[in-house]
């Protein structure tokens, strides 16, 4: 029959305690003596029950053991307190990244017009030339976009005048020259609805009834 997963939380019922304690405890020395024969490790274990009794193994002598153990942790003592040293610089550090970003947010807020009320002329006028600054300096990316843009169209333009020349050569200047006026006349028929004439209109003005017009 396989056994269902005990979920890891205190045992409420002290008598289930006291049992689950006696078979736990039993299972983890006997791991530890496994454990210290099988792979020649020096392991040590102390057990304190909840009414404070000692349970205890060792595979040599638990004194000697405890002793390294000592030594052991004061050697990385140092190296500890390296660590809460930087860790406390970490947090200095993120302490005054978010007073920075407190300040920058003030100070964007001012520049776009809003909590003015607290401040003193020098800094009113100091917010005016900064935004002048930045004014002039978005006027002048603006102008050299368009500076840009109109050296493209004539790039654009001197390549259609060089297409242009090139076309003459090609075709002649007699038959350039018809090609040309074919050209115009398509695109006036076009512009005026398929070649049709408009009728006149009467420009000039009449008062009176519309049966007396001649």
């Amino acid at each position: 029959m396989v056994r269902g997963k005990i979920e890891i939380k205190r045992i409420e019922n002290v008598t289930s305690r006291q049992v689950t304690f006696s078979k736990r405890r039993n299972g983890l020395l006997k791991k530890a003596h496994e454990l210290s024969v099988l792979c020649d490790a020096e392991v040590a274990v102390i057990v304190f029950s909840q009414k404070g009794r000692l349970y205890e193994f060792s595979s040599s002598d638990m004194q000697k053991t405890v002793q390294r153990y000592g030594r052991y942790t004061k050697e990385f003592v140092p190296e500890t307190f390296d660590v809460e040293r930087y860790v406390q610089k970490l947090r200095g550090e993120m302490v005054g990244m978010v007073k920075k970003i407190e300040l920058l947010e003030i100070h964007q807020r001012k520049l776009m017009g809003q909590d003015l009320s607290s401040c003193s002329m020098e800094e009113l006028h100091e917010i005016a030339s900064q935004i002048e600054k930045s004014l002039h300096i978005v006027r002048s990316r603006k102008a050299q976009l368009y500076e840009d843009q109109l050296e493209k169209l004539k790039a654009k333009e001197r390549e259609l005048l060089e297409e242009r020349a090139r076309l003459r050569i090609k075709y002649g200047e007699g038959r350039w020259t018809m090609f040309e006026t074919e050209q115009r006349d398509k695109a006036a028929a076009t512009g005026c609805g398929g070649g049709r004439r408009t009728p006149e209109v009467e420009t000039d003005l009449f008062i009176g009834l519309p049966e007396n017009r001649l």
